[in-house]
């Protein structure tokens, strides 16, 4: 067997992923990521993201931190929390990921806000109880509902900490990215538009949003898509109005955000 025989057969069986969208729990959504290969770069979310760790050792880089979560714990980020996750790229990651909605967790916590500061969990029973979830959340005998809020409830009550954790995003740049957002970014020119330099206006951009400019509006982008596809068809369509080349430039960046292509995702 050739180089590029054996190439092909690690194609095809890595980057195995899919992704399920569930009408609970204000909309739960679900990465079940099977030897998946490719970096996922700094960015956010809007939501928990709760990480079960199902092999090889797990790696999260934050603006001051690099976390290890090796295979059997639970890998937290909290919303809006600026993260990028290298992945092994040989062997790959086979991670299983729930998105939970923060007013969710906010409920568990008697109406208070929840962050998690430790952010690598070695619970042997949570772990699981989200494992048997994992493999489990689509069978009809299951009420899913019910067994993750009981899950979720027990990690809240042991690992939680009540504490105001948000964003902050400046005047000048909510401006920038909704004025912006489907124009071709130059970073000099932008810079001018406010006065700095280049190199001044990279260090306030990032030390305001935890992002350099072009991920920042990757990740507007990729939002807004999610948004369309619900809605539109047409792939062509919903990349052009995200500001992409074609479909072919929005499916990389948004397989490199969220794990699958645009159309896996639309049919989650």
């Amino acid at each position: 067997m050739n180089i590029k025989s054996i190439d092909k057969i690690v194609a095809e069986t890595h980057n195995i992923s899919t992704y399920h969208k569930i009408p609970i729990l204000d909309g739960l959504e679900l990465l079940n990521a099977k030897k998946h290969t490719i970096d996922f770069p700094f960015h956010t979310h809007n939501n928990f993201n709760i990480t079960l760790i199902l092999n090889q050792t797990f790696y999260t880089k934050l603006n001051d931190k690099f976390l290890t979560a090796p295979i059997g714990t639970i890998s937290i980020t909290n919303p809006n929390e600026v993260h990028a996750t290298p992945c092994d790229s040989k062997l790959g990651n086979s991670f299983f990921t729930f998105y939970v909605a923060p007013d969710v967790l906010k409920t568990l916590n008697k109406g208070h806000d929840v962050f998690f500061e430790d952010k690598i969990i070695y619970d042997h029973n949570l772990v699981n109880r989200l494992h048997y979830l994992s493999e489990h959340f689509n069978h009809p005998a299951l009420n899913l509902e019910k067994a993750l809020l009981s899950v979720l409830e027990q990690l809240v009550s042991r690992y939680a900490s009540s504490m105001y954790f948000s964003d902050q995003k400046t005047v000048l740049f909510q401006d920038f990215i909704s004025e912006n957002l489907s124009e071709k970014f130059s970073l000099t020119d932008t810079a001018k538009r406010f006065g700095l330099d280049k190199y001044k206006f990279l260090r306030l951009f990032k030390h305001e949003t935890g992002l350099t400019p072009n991920n920042y509006i990757l990740l507007q982008r990729i939002e807004n898509c999610k948004k369309l596809l619900t809605k539109e068809t047409d792939l062509m369509e919903v990349a052009i109005k995200t500001g992409f080349y074609d479909v072919a430039h929005l499916s990389r960046h948004f397989k490199r955000f969220t794990g699958v292509t645009p159309s896996e995702y639309k049919r989650a």
